[in-house]
């Protein structure tokens, strides 16, 4: 397996395709629309808002955790559960996405659910 900060080769991921706006999906529903996207090598992610699902508060979701990109769509699915989404180390301000021990903490919550 790659690394969790990086997307999986046939996700369908583009370099400079924007999925800002686009649906995320679960295999179980709706997680929500996301926010903002980093593509910085190794250390790319999704910030989803999850709108009133959860408390109208946002997550951070590895790209190593995206399984597919339908452009045309508007949707990315990923292959958490809604519920493990949920139980992610909690994402508060956007100072995080650069933070080394939040990151560490999201990856290894990331790599367990692969396991």
């Amino acid at each position: 397996m790659g690394s969790v900060w990086e997307y999986v080769p046939d996700s369908g991921h583009g370099a400079r395709h924007s999925m800002v706006g686009f649906t995320v999906e679960a295999a179980d529903g709706v997680i929500g629309h996301v926010d903002r996207q980093q593509d910085q090598p190794g250390m790319q992610h999704l910030v989803v808002d999850t709108g009133v699902w959860k408390f109208g508060r946002s997550v951070l979701i590895p790209a190593g955790a995206v399984t597919s990109i339908d452009a045309a769509g508007q949707k990315v699915e990923v292959a958490p559960s809604r519920e493990e989404i949920k139980a992610a180390p909690r994402f508060t301000t956007d100072s995080e996405t650069a933070d080394p021990g939040y990151l560490s903490e999201v990856g290894d919550y990331y790599l367990s659910l692969a396991t």
